[in-house]
């Protein structure tokens, strides 16, 4: 391994060698700067704030040794950590600014491999944007899933149930008082969303990528072998290092397309379409929304786990994890893509026993015959949007119906419940200015609460259509990622309370029933213009005026592409 990169900092006899291999020692064995073991950072984004990332400065323990045992030095390298349940406005303002953070470290130090530590939200999303952008070898270690909490003797899946029992509170089915009590038995351990939410569908891609130990993702954070295969990832990741194995030869395109399979395989988040869209662009994959309808469109939903199912994340690893589920749609995937060890990720998937047929179904009797993504095109969305029909009630993905205007999510919560409000179970939800710019941020608000008058009267899902996120662990015949968003222009800025709006999920058509001409009359509202209002200062402000829009990643334009690994200039 003489030609490793860290060789670059300790190699040779000069003041600048010796100022980083003093300053390192501090109780290193004297060969570890020889530029013979390789050095290997921890990026962790373990953070007392982001409550299910908690675990990850032990789970880096068992990294550590791993690493120690293959022949390399590990370091444990704090990154940017962002708590989905925490951070105001919304984690995605920041998941660029995270994946910025980390590429500048990883590029300015000594390093030779980066072992990805993630479990929240936009943590392994902007770990893997990172490592696509410098391109050093890395691999991902899934936080994993909490276990399933109980309340009144029955499973409650985190997040999911959250959206089910607060509108139950506002239909008046159940009480305030009850709805407080199950929140002590929401969070049973460590861990990210027992749900199939956006953290457990970024794992799944993770590995369908191939950036994990094949059979790591879903593993809970509490179980044992977390541990045992973060120490495997640990001398996995010395071993990738001697083989010059690196992101870009392990995320193909044809990877991707895998990993579009694979969230419609699980029932995955609407959100792995932003972030996916996001890492390709990192290297220069031309990976589109079409690909997704296309790729995704015939691709079962194998795995009965909420919130398109009845399991949790727990029930999915007792019935063999994954690669079972995988292992239903092998004839789905193509058989090139590689993964971190080196052997394609199809050989994974032969002789994986499915132990439980109720929580990974046969391919016979899937949950959905077709659960892809579906991307809509109409005058409503020139550029796309996106609806997850597995999520959605079936009679609604063909619907005609008059909208109901919000201009903001503080708009839609002063009037939502508003009894005088106009609005029937056939009303068209509209939300606009919650877009990457308009918010900014682009939140997780498109699954609105319906109207408390509808909910007293029974209905229980309605069309939303915005052009913010969904949480992954949310549910309903939801409109999302609607591009140009209305703070770019787009024509949702437009829409009137009482237009007609026609969706067709299976035509793959979401239409304003409005003339080109009727449009091109209409002007922004200043209520609506109002909504918009660009920050002032500071990293929002860089945001709002690079932010591309979400049918391409909603990436910062000057961070897409590869800017390798190389430091050019010295620091002495």
């Amino acid at each position: 391994m003489d030609d490793l990169r860290s060789a670059e900092w300790y190699s040779g006899t000069d003041r600048n060698a010796y100022i980083h291999r003093a300053w390192m020692r501090r109780g290193l064995p004297d060969d570890s700067f020889e530029g013979r073991k390789p050095q290997i950072a921890i990026a962790n984004t373990a953070s007392d704030l982001t409550p299910c990332n908690m675990h990850l400065n032990e789970v880096a323990e068992s990294v550590k040794q791993g690493i120690w045992e293959a022949g390399g030095v590990p370091y444990n390298l704090p990154v940017v950590s962002l708590g989905e349940t925490q951070v105001k406005p919304t984690a995605m303002l920041w998941r660029n600014m995270a994946a910025m953070a980390m590429e500048e470290m990883f590029r300015a130090n000594p390093i030779d491999g980066i072992v990805l530590l993630g479990g929240c939200d936009k943590t392994i999303p902007a770990l893997l944007m990172a490592a696509a952008s410098v391109n050093l070898p890395a691999i991902v270690v899934p936080g994993g899933p909490m276990l399933t909490g109980n309340f009144r003797g029955m499973p409650l899946g985190c997040g999911t149930d959250v959206w089910r029992l607060s509108e139950e509170v506002r239909g008046g089915q159940l009480s305030q008082a009850d709805f407080t009590r199950s929140e002590g038995s929401m969070i049973r351990s460590k861990g990210h969303c027992n749900t199939m939410g956006t953290a457990s569908t970024m794992a799944v891609v993770a590995e369908a990528l191939g950036m994990t130990i094949p059979g790591f993702a879903g593993t809970p954070a509490p179980d044992s072998r977390l541990l045992s295969m973060s120490q495997e990832t640990g001398r996995l990741i010395v071993d990738m290092v001697a083989q010059d194995r690196r992101p870009s030869d392990v995320m193909t395109r044809e990877a991707f397309l895998n990993a579009i399979v694979a969230v419609a395989v699980v029932g995955g988040s609407t959100n792995a379409v932003v972030h996916l869209l996001a890492i390709a662009g990192r290297l220069e994959i031309d990976l589109t929304l079409d690909d997704f309808d296309e790729a995704g469109r015939g691709v079962p939903l194998m795995v009965n786990l909420q919130p398109s199912g009845t399991f949790l994340m727990d029930d999915l690893y007792r019935a063999g994890g994954v690669l079972a589920a995988l292992s239903q749609v092998v004839d789905l995937l193509h058989p090139a893509p590689i993964t971190v060890t080196g052997r394609p990720l199809v050989e994974y998937l032969t002789d994986v026993p499915v132990y439980d047929a109720d929580v990974i179904l046969p391919r016979a009797l899937p949950l959905m015959a077709d659960a892809g993504i579906a991307v809509l095109r109409g005058n409503l969305a020139p550029n796309g949007a996106i609806i997850k029909p597995a999520a959605a009630t079936p009679e609604l993905l063909r619907h005609r119906g008059p909208a109901v205007v919000f201009d903001s999510i503080e708009d839609m919560r002063s009037r939502i419940d508003d009894p005088d409000l106009i609005v029937t179970a056939d009303s068209v939800l509209v939300l606009r200015g919650c877009g990457p710019r308009g918010y900014p941020g682009m939140p997780e608000v498109g699954n609105m609460p319906l109207p408390r008058k509808l909910l007293e009267q029974g209905v229980r899902d309605m069309i939303r259509i915005s052009d913010a996120r969904m949480s992954g662990t949310a549910y309903g015949t939801v409109v999302l990622h609607v591009a140009p968003e209305a703070a770019a222009g787009g024509p949702l800025g437009l829409v009137r309370t009482g237009d007609f709006i026609e969706l067709d999920v299976e035509a793959r058509s979401l239409h304003l029933d409005v003339t080109d001409e009727e449009l091109s009359a209409r002007s922004v509202s200043s209520q609506t213009a109002a909504a918009y209002a660009a920050p002032a200062r500071g990293w929002a402000k860089l945001y709002v005026e690079h932010v591309m829009q979400a049918d391409v990643g909603a990436d910062l334009d000057f961070l897409v592409g590869t800017s390798g690994d190389r430091v050019t200039r010295e620091s002495h």
